[in-house]
């Protein structure tokens, strides 16, 4: 009888859904799998705001912070495959590593939660809102000029606590997909009871406020040469998801951006699966005054340089 394949994760409420989703996923194709908890750098420092990562004499680059002791374990043979998020996963793999599947795709709308209903129809001009991502920040002062940004870090329940205790936020954005999967959103609801106090949800259609690649993707990393892994996990792959979040993560390495630069990106099917649609917004990281690069663009899913050639036509040389 063979061993159970190694599942690593982080150890977050959203994380450890994440992997039993997979480890459900990989029983129901008779692959037995032991989950094991990786402390990341992201969650030993909650203090330091993501940007912070990248200061000192030991910099994390891009969302390594959230992956960088999984690909450690990895490489140890602690593990045999990690479990991410796939929007916490740096643009640019190391040698050696790969995704190799994905879970079917959940919600890929960001989420407004607020304890006053529908601000952003009332007029959001004055409003305080707290994000620690980039792309949410640049898109919500473009669409919504006047409003003010401030940082916020933990997992999502502390993030939804620090919502209502502080009376100067007016609200904070986090992905529907994370909300959801923790049982603590109900898109056929637009209110939810959150330790006593009435939490409203304004839904950020995905064609407006674009996600971030990979928003709503659980992936799983390997290390290349763990054949036995790599087969298992075949059995479980979401082969549309896995076309999408493909395309998007090629947009990134064109433009050689990371999970913190501030970049949109949105794909559909379009003609029974036949078509790959993309819709992209970049922010100038130098100027965040400036209007963003926006495009759409259309190709056969298996012509993706095609496509994010289309796409970035005019950006980079």
């Amino acid at each position: 009888m063979s061993r159970p394949l190694i599942l690593g994760t982080r150890g977050s409420d959203l994380a450890l859904t994440q992997a039993r989703m997979t480890e459900a996923a990989l029983s129901e194709v008779g692959v037995d799998v032991q989950i094991e908890v990786v402390k990341t750098i992201g969650d030993k420092r909650p203090d330091l705001k993501l940007s912070e990562f990248a200061l000192g004499d030991n910099p994390i680059i891009d969302k390594g912070i959230f992956t960088k002791e999984l690909e450690e374990a990895l490489v140890r043979g602690d593990i045999d495959f990690a479990v991410h998020s796939l929007k916490d996963v740096p643009t640019e793999l190391g040698d050696g590593f790969e995704i190799c599947a994905t879970l079917p795709r959940a919600a890929i709308a960001d989420v407004l939660l607020t304890t006053e209903k529908a601000i952003l129809a009332a007029g959001a001009n004055s409003k305080t809102i707290a994000t620690s991502s980039v792309r949410r920040a640049q898109q919500m002062k473009w669409l919504y000029p006047g409003i003010t940004i401030v940082d916020i870090r933990g997992n999502v329940p502390t993030r939804i606590r620090k919502l209502v205790e502080n009376e100067e936020w007016d609200g904070i954005l986090l992905a529907r997909a994370g909300i959801e999967r923790l049982g603590i959103y109900d898109p056929a609801q637009s209110s939810f009871d959150f330790e006593g106090t009435e939490v409203f949800a304004e839904e950020l259609a995905e064609d407006h406020f674009l996600p971030a690649a990979g928003q709503g993707a659980v992936a799983m990393e390997i290390r290349s040469t763990n054949t036995a892994a790599r087969e298992a996990l075949a059995k479980i792959n979401h082969e549309a998801t896995f076309q999408r979040v493909t395309a998007e993560r090629a947009f990134l390495a064109k433009l050689q951006a990371g999970c913190q630069t501030p970049v949109g990106a949105y794909t559909w099917f379009e003609d029974e699966g036949e078509t790959l649609g993309m819709s992209v917004r970049v922010f100038n990281e130098e100027d965040p005054e400036a209007a963003p690069h926006e495009a759409i663009a259309r190709a056969k899913p298996d012509e993706v340089s095609l496509l994010v050639e289309a796409l970035t036509e005019g950006m980079v040389s």
